[in-house]
């Protein structure tokens, strides 16, 4: 049924719109952004279902239910994993370790800014950019303490670094781990994104470097021990990705059934060590970490970011719901018929800097156009760095200016969005010369 030009099509998209304008504004409104999308979700299935049951179409409703829904829930537990393992590690202290590390180094600020960014670019090519940005700048501010110029412009280069990194692998970004759920791109052929992605980031880091100054600022930042288990559990959690890869790869199942097989041997492993520190508490010993924290498996499921999550079922619904109405076909013919597919794919990543890549990737592959690797690749990058124009263009950019609050602000990316903007150009020409 096409309900573009009927009432209820109509409604559904303004239900829509006006639920993502409360997403746009949780940073005012502090209204957590799972919440409009998820009612926003059920009025417009409501309104769908209304419509399909006038026109006696029960079983086609439920197929597509089923259909959005059963790809929301391979998001979810693979999500669901991967978070439970980056809490883990974060319980085990190994990014604290991390940024004790970095900051007693003694490097001088350029290096710092460097090194950070680099950092940055390869660690969220293996867990979430938000995380690689909350860790990272952690220490930009433990040694950039009132230097506002040098915390701005390294928090900068650190949302760029870590959406960069991201875009070249299938675990640096949900846009990317939606495609390759998918099965559009296979797991090596992200690679081919690597030497736009560096020029993405690298371009933009270089004209930041040359506002600092060279100068060391000194740290009284104590070194970190890690907690027991914390090696091993890095070891699961690199066992965990080969687990998932190898699942789709040789053997044609979901990526979802590596990564939760995976985190069964962190719940088996949580255990053991689990009973070892009960142990070492009832004989009265402590660690070299200081006192012992039992580690708890389940509490770290329970820490995961269920906002984000439940946030993926409003899109992924909602999204849905609109491309059964029949919007998402329209818009198909006006961006990749109309405009070609380099131009629309290029769009993509500039809308991505004002409303969140997630989204837009959802509605992408819902609108399934016809398209080579090549040009599949070129939105998976886009859609992952685009979000760097702006602050608010990604999650990483959001965090930080909580994180950061009066040092990295909006107008202090906005600043050198012109930098981004051309390593964001240059990286599209390097693919497409590439490819």
């Amino acid at each position: 049924m096409n309900m573009t030009s009927h009432w209820s099509g109509i409604a559904a998209l303004l239900v829509f719109v006006v639920a993502y304008g409360f997403v746009i504004t949780e940073e005012f409104t502090h209204l957590r952004k799972s919440k409009p999308v998820m009612l926003a979700a059920g009025i417009i299935w409501v309104i769908i279902g209304i419509q399909y049951a006038q026109a006696n179409l029960h079983e086609e409703l439920e197929s597509a239910v089923r259909e959005y829904l059963t790809e929301f829930a391979e998001l979810f537990l693979f999500l669901l994993a991967a978070m439970t393992y980056v809490n883990s590690m974060s319980d085990r202290r190994i990014f604290d370790a991390m940024r004790g590390w970095l900051a007693s180094r003694g490097f001088s600020l350029r290096g710092l800014f460097w090194t950070t960014g680099i950092i940055s670019f390869f660690l969220s090519a293996l867990i979430d950019n938000l995380t690689t940005s909350l860790v990272m700048s952690s220490v930009i501010l433990a040694v950039g303490r009132d230097n506002k110029r040098f915390i701005a412009l390294s928090c900068v280069n650190i949302v760029v670094a870590a959406n960069a990194g991201g875009a070249f692998s299938p675990f640096g970004d949900i846009t990317t781990l939606m495609v390759w759920q998918k099965g559009l791109v296979g797991f090596m052929q992200f690679f081919q994104l690597f030497v736009p992605s560096v020029v993405n980031f690298a371009v933009p880091a270089f004209i930041m470097s040359l506002a600092l100054e060279n100068a060391v600022l000194p740290v009284d930042v104590e070194p970190v021990a890690m907690r027991r288990g914390a090696r091993r559990i890095m070891l699961l959690f690199v066992l965990t990705i080969t687990f998932a890869v190898s699942f789709h790869t040789f053997l044609n199942l979901p990526p979802f059934l590596g990564m939760m097989t995976g985190l069964a041997c962190l719940q088996i492993f949580g255990y053991f060590l689990r009973r070892a520190e009960h142990a070492d508490l009832a004989a009265g010993k402590t660690s070299r970490a200081g006192q012992i924290v039992p580690f708890d498996s389940f509490r770290e499921v329970a820490r995961a970011e269920w906002d984000t999550l439940l946030f993926f079922f409003g899109v992924i619904m909602s999204v849905g719901g609109l491309a059964l109405i029949g919007y998402l076909a329209y818009l198909s013919g006006i961006f990749y018929l109309q405009l070609g597919p380099t131009t629309a794919n290029v769009l993509v990543g500039v809308v991505s800097a004002v409303v969140d890549n997630i989204p837009v990737m959802v509605a992408v592959l819902h609108m399934n156009p016809n398209m080579g690797l090549d040009q599949w690749l070129l939105v998976t990058l886009t859609a992952g760095v685009g979000g760097s124009l702006l602050s608010i263009g990604s999650a990483a950019g959001v965090a930080l200016m909580g994180q950061a609050r009066g040092k990295y602000t909006f107008f202090s990316h906005l600043k050198w969005t012109p930098a981004i903007a051309l390593g964001y150009g240059l990286s599209i020409v390097v693919h497409l010369l590439l490819s």
